[in-house]
């Protein structure tokens, strides 16, 4: 039997698909629908408060995300990984995100450099004192900002993908408090290095070093809370 959702839909607000994606996502991301477990269209109709229609387009839709796998005998149910499927595809986000950094310092106008330090200016009230919500937004204010400098749509588009199949392992930064005084440092050396200082291999391998640790969170995290699952 699947749990109370996280949230009850509100039918005036986004299109009654997108709120559902959000509230499954929500619930994944918050261990509230756990890794292996079983999506049953029936029961999701009735947790959701939904038709068939609405939770089929919402699990296409989290499954192009990855946060859901559809298998044969099956159907679909909440990802499940193993640790070297977390560490290859944190592989490939050092990579990007080297990249990215990099490609920030040489090529941001001004207007992104500073806003970019703007935002350095704002992770002590929203990232320090601030709270899970506000924690992700300006994280996720940061690499829109980062990737903008760049000026390569191709490189924007692969971040956003990967960035979306690693949403969960994203949650965990969020939640632990041992890792916002580092997590506020890495992005501080990050930020100097592309905006203030356009050295682009500084940049490059803050970058590298921020999301070594971060894969570091994310496979102890996701092997502590799911042991049977990861191996």
């Amino acid at each position: 039997m699947l749990p109370m959702p996280s949230t009850i839909i509100a039918r005036t607000a986004a299109p009654l698909r997108q709120q559902v994606v959000r509230l499954i996502r929500e619930d994944i991301l918050n261990g509230v629908l756990l890794p292996g477990q079983r999506l049953v269209e029936n029961a999701l109709c009735e947790v959701y408060g939904v038709s068939r229609t609405v939770i089929r387009e919402a699990l296409r839709q989290l499954e192009s995300e990855h946060l859901i796998q559809v298998r044969p005998n099956l159907g679909p149910l909440v990802t499940v990984l193993t640790v070297p499927e977390i560490e290859a595809i944190y592989v490939v986000r050092a990579a990007l995100e080297g990249l990215a950094g990099k490609l920030f310092a040489q090529n941001a106008d001004a207007g992104q450099a500073r806003a970019l330090l703007d935002l350095r200016d704002r992770l002590d009230a929203e990232y320090r004192h601030g709270d899970i919500d506000s924690r992700e937004a300006i994280k996720a204010e940061f690499y829109q900002l980062l990737c903008a400098g760049t000026g390569n749509a191709v490189l924007t588009e692969s971040l956003r993908a990967i960035h979306a199949r690693i949403a969960v392992f994203r949650r965990y930064a969020f939640v632990d408090p041992a890792r916002i005084e580092p997590s506020i440092a890495e992005l501080e050396a990050i930020i100097n290095a592309a905006a203030r200082d356009r050295d682009a291999a500084a940049a490059a391998a803050a970058c590298e070093h921020h999301i070594v640790l971060a894969a570091d969170l994310a496979v102890m995290e996701y092997t502590r809370r799911n042991p049977d699952l990861a191996g």
